[in-house]
């Protein structure tokens, strides 16, 4: 659970300064779920969002002396800039080339006609995150969960911008194919 109140995240944040067991304990307790939740999102390998977690948390332990507090939610979005950015960076490092190209998932439709997603659950939700390409995956998480333009993207990922958007394109259009089977499966 993370913390819902200023005064238990800033008891949470002068705790963790001190630097001592207990407080990291119940730093991980609140937040594990949530970030392994990040790094799953970049990673389909439950083996290596394992992994990604632990290097999460140890930046964040070892790098607490340059968290700034700016106000409730600091302490959460400080944390999920760290798991983003470990994730990225095993991405780079793993130099995996993507396997997977348009003409091997068939024919797309268009991703405006993506149906609603209001009923299905977060975790086949995320199922069907974690399917997509890695290319695709990444600018999508970056794009949607991160916010980042394509620009942005473009620059993070050292690619460019119309390969940022073709790709969110292609991920789109795999997940509206994904909703609807699976719309018709549960039906």
């Amino acid at each position: 659970m993370i913390p819902v109140s200023a005064e238990k995240e800033k008891a949470l944040i002068d705790a963790l300064r001190t630097g001592k067991p207990a407080a990291k304990r119940s730093f991980y307790e609140q937040f594990h779920r949530y970030l392994a939740a990040v790094c799953a999102r970049y990673v389909s390998d439950d083996d290596q969002v394992k992994d990604l977690l632990q290097d999460t948390f140890v930046k964040i332990y070892t790098r607490f002396d340059s968290f700034q507090y700016r106000g409730t939610g600091s302490l959460k979005a400080w944390s999920r800039r760290i798991a983003v950015n470990e994730a990225l960076q095993y991405l780079r490092s793993a130099k995996r080339k993507q396997t997977s190209s348009l003409e091997e998932v068939g024919d797309l439709p268009e991703p405006d006609a993506t149906p609603d997603i209001a009923d299905i659950p977060e975790q086949a939700l995320l199922a069907m995150v974690r399917r997509l390409p890695e290319r695709y995956r990444t600018v999508f998480n970056l794009y949607v969960f991160e916010e980042m333009s394509h620009k942005e993207i473009a620059e993070q990922l050292q690619i460019e911008a119309g390969t940022s958007a073709s790709n969110l394109h292609r991920a789109k259009a795999l997940l509206t194919r994904w909703i609807r089977e699976y719309r018709n499966h549960e039906r």
